[in-house]
């Protein structure tokens, strides 16, 4: 399932957060807000393969935390290195994270950058009043309709990025004499590919309503709904060598022309409607209860072309490919080095290179491709199937504020929450054909199209049901998730020193059922499996010393663990009912030192951090060439540590100029091999072995980065301009590469040595960004301000943005490499930073 959005209409070329140190104009916050959120989507890719990883954090006391999530983001920056499950969300103070992924998607928000301003963040080691936070901090978003700026808003925005236009109108009352306070915003964002990624789109109407009732000064009720019905054709990585030949970095393989029009055969479907019920009660002058029942029924689906006894259709399969026919990797080869093979090349090479089209889908031969099956009777050789991930969620959540003493506070809460999650496939279209079995065509060659084994499902009878647009196919079933927390935290002011120590506890239940009695698990794939219980918990300290004259030190430590997640806890939940075997639970210490300095005009913090992980598990799930079978891998008792140092400087050079450093230099990497299971999906039966992982860095984010900002703000104008530079990307390794059968190298003195390939890398370099901006006062109180933002002013494209490894097989030796001359481990699939991009906004207040 693809896990992301792409970058929002109002992702700001530059960030604007210096201005927010400036009194003289709200509209400098608004804008600050308005980026700090935009560029929490633009980190989201598109490629279903990669994990939506996105954590983003803020703090007010440190200049390096406030700025980095979005300063970094066209680079997919992951705050130090950490996935989103290690940055945990709250509305309201109510918890939500995706149950199932145990991450914040912010698609659930996606529009609402209006009611997404009011945000609380706290860093892995401050204190907060909705819980401890996570190791890669934790925010906490205000939805009260009081809480929203009195007045009305309207904007436009016109861009070359991933949607082109996004108009917005928001509504908020205030409080009125009677007590109550209305919102109301509709947001619409509409792309068509106008920019650099041929054959995207993006068509999205978000919605917010909301009352809220002051009953007295300690009885407020508040009820809001929001969603964001969206839908959008992505983009795919593709390899350097398929850039080359299309002579683009944004080629998208993913579209191509169905009567001369653009279709793309993935496209995403997203709508999370959400109501959220806030009950703040004013115990007395120093207690508060805040009580809040959110319920949601997300539904996200995603579209793949798929065939059945056929030729793969990607127009960009390695088959295809120029290097496919000729050695290009190894001058000193034997194989594929001769003139035929050369000739090979350069036949394929032409065809590549002489058509847009050639490098595309081509849907009209899959049409004509069905329409013979259907005339012969056959079942549909290619067609369109989608992956539905709905989920139903209820979560009760209460918290109290208790000051204890003028020193002293102590906050703690309850959590409840239940979620139910439903994974299915359909045929979204059948490209001509109107016929289809729900069979595993991948088993077929193994077992016969009469075995048992063959059937998805052995409920449909003697012979696989017949399936047609719209009917499930393949895999049908539910995970059902408990989940229930208590946490504390207390806070105290002794001398210059403020300390606080906090903790939780959780308990969590996950189990399957299954609604397709499957034929490689008859006995262990349909009805409910058993059930699987985790503890979940941990505590923090921290201590922020004031050394005075604007010197503080921070200081913290911390253990928790943390149950896996229900998406990893199954060795292959689209098969059986099978836990991952020997499942545990992650263990993670994790500890800081900061130093922060700030007088009148320099604010700076340094930080060194550092955190081990232990019994960590992953899954991946992908199209094994060799076997003809998806398979279902995870990967368990995996070790992790990551570590770096932060610094961020903001120096207030004139009264009208800031200059901003940031920089980080980190280490994010897996120190033991890992324990592998496999199933393949014709087989039924599972393979263990040993994958090493042993120096694997975490994928997708540059581990080394920096920035310098000159911001300069005078009489209402605003410019920013901003040099980032990005280095030391990894990309996403395939596990089935590192499989010790296939890397085994020899046995010395009982060491074994394994010649494992070097994880792929993707460039990094320099990017230089500005805006521009200027507010104008209008009679009455009215505003109208318009703001011009531009990225990758250099239009360095050679920037890679992320990726992953393809999950397929080189042979270990030259010498039998005798099918073709293809290397997938050189060959890894990449995304690149977009060229010269912008973006012009006009707002009006009112």
């Amino acid at each position: 399932m693809r896990k992301t959005l792409k970058l929002a209409l109002l992702a700001l070329c530059c960030p604007w957060t210096a201005l927010a140190q400036e009194p003289v104009d709200s509209t400098a916050t608004d804008l600050q807000d308005e980026t700090a959120f935009t560029f929490t989507e633009a980190q989201l890719t598109d490629d279903e393969s990669t994990a939506q990883t996105t954590t983003i954090v803020s703090s007010n006391r440190n200049v390096y935390a406030n700025e980095v999530g979005y300063r970094f983001s066209p680079a997919r920056f992951k705050y130090r290195a950490l996935g989103a499950k290690y940055n945990d969300m709250y509305i309201n103070g109510n918890p939500v994270n995706d149950l199932e992924r145990g991450q914040f998607s912010y698609s659930f928000v996606g529009g609402l950058n209006n009611q997404t301003r009011g945000r609380e963040s706290s860093l892995p080691f401050e204190d907060n009043n909705y819980s401890m936070s996570s190791l890669a901090g934790s925010g906490n978003y205000n939805f009260r309709p009081s809480s929203f700026a009195t007045g009305q808003r309207a904007s436009i925005a016109l861009a070359n990025r991933a949607y082109n236009v996004r108009a917005m109108y928001t509504y908020n009352s205030g409080v009125l004499q009677n007590g109550w306070a209305f919102t109301g915003s509709l947001t619409y964002r509409w792309g068509n590919g106008i920019g650099y990624i041929d054959g995207t789109s993006y068509n999205s109407l978000s919605y917010f309503l909301g009352a809220e009732k002051i009953f007295s000064d300690q009885h407020r009720l508040s009820l809001v709904t929001w969603g964001n019905p969206t839908q959008r054709g992505t983009q795919r990585g593709a390899t350097d060598e398929m850039y080359w030949i299309a002579n683009s970095h944004n080629y998208n393989p993913n579209w191509g022309y169905q009567d001369g029009k653009k279709r793309n055969a993935r496209i995403a479907k997203d709508f999370a409607p959400a109501a959220l019920l806030t009950w703040d009660w004013t115990i007395g002058e120093q207690s508060k209860l805040t009580t809040s029942l959110l319920g949601r029924y997300t539904m996200f689906s995603n579209s793949r072309l798929a065939y059945n006894n056929g030729t793969n259709p990607e127009p960009d399969y390695y088959n295809l490919m120029p290097s496919f026919n000729f050695n290009v990797w190894n001058p000193e080869a034997t194989l594929f080095r001769d003139e035929a093979a050369l000739e090979n090349w350069q036949a394929a090479y032409d065809y590549l290179s002489a058509s847009e089209d050639n490098r595309q889908i081509n849907w009209g031969r899959l049409y004509y491709a069905n329409s013979v099956m259907a005339a012969n009777g056959q079942d549909a050789m290619y067609y369109v199937q989608r992956a539905h991930d709905d989920q139903l969620t209820f979560s009760l959540a209460t918290k109290l504020e208790k000051q204890l003493t003028a020193t002293t506070a102590l906050n703690a809460g309850l959590q409840l929450a239940r979620n139910v999650g439903y994974h299915y496939q359909t045929m979204d279209d059948l490209l001509g054909n109107a016929k289809f079995h729900n069979i595993n065509t991948y088993a077929i060659k193994d077992y016969g199209s009469l075995s048992p084994k063959v059937f998805y499902d052995m409920n449909d009878g003697a012979e696989p049901r017949e399936v047609g647009v719209g009917d499930k196919f393949g895999y049908d079933y539910n995970l059902i998730v408990n989940k229930a927390q208590l946490w504390a935290s207390a806070t105290t002011d002794v001398g210059r020193a403020h300390l606080f120590a906090s903790s939780r506890l959780s308990g969590i239940t996950m189990q399957r059922d299954g609604k397709m009695r499957n034929g490689m698990a008859p006995d262990n794939s349909y009805g409910k499996s058993g059930t699987a219980k985790f503890l979940d918990g941990g505590g923090k300290v921290g201590a922020h010393l004031n050394l005075g004259r604007g010197h503080a030190v921070v200081l913290g430590a911390g253990f928790e663990w943390k149950a896996p997640t229900p998406r990893t806890a199954f060795s292959a939940a689209q098969v059986n009912n099978d836990f991952v075997k020997d499942l545990q639970q992650e263990k993670i210490f994790s500890a800081e030192f900061g130093y922060q300095l700030k007088n009148s005009w320099l604010s700076a913090n340094l930080n060194a951090y550092y955190a081990s992980m232990t019994d960590v598990t992953e899954q991946s799930l992908f199209y094994s060439d060799i076997e003809s079978s998806f398979a279902y891998v995870s990967l368990s008792d995996i070790d992790k540590q990551y570590y770096g140092v932060e610094l961020g400087v903001n120096v207030r050079a004139t009264e009208w100029l800031n200059v901003k450093a940031l920089g980080t230099v980190s280490e994010a990497k897996y120190t033991n091999n890992a324990n592998m299971r496999m199933l393949l999906s014709n087989r039924g039966t599972y393979v263990d072995e040993l994958c090493i992982t042993d120096g694997m860095r975490e994928g997708g984010t540059p581990l080394t980065a920096g920035s310098i900002d000159l911001n300069f703000h005078y009489n209402f104008w605003y410019i920013d301009i901003i040099g980032n530079y990005y280095d030391n990307t990894y990309l996403y390794f395939a596990p089935i590469s590192r499989r010790e059968t296939e890397v085994a190298k020899s046995i010395v003195d009982g060491e074994k040595s394994y010649d494992s390939p070097a994880q792929a890398k993707g460039d990094g370099g320099f990017m230089l960004d500005a805006s521009i901006g200027k507010t104008f006062r209008l009679k009455h109180g009215r505003r109208i301000g318009f703001n011009l933002m531009m990225t990758n002013l250099l239009n360095n494209i050679k920037i890679c943005t992320g990726g992953m490894e393809q999950n397929r097989l080189d042979t270990k030796q030259e010498e039998e490499r005798t099918n073709n001359a293809y290397r997938f481990q050189q060959s890894p699939r990449k995304f690149y930073a977009n060229g010269i991009n912008g973006m012009l906004m006009v707002t009006y207040y009112f």
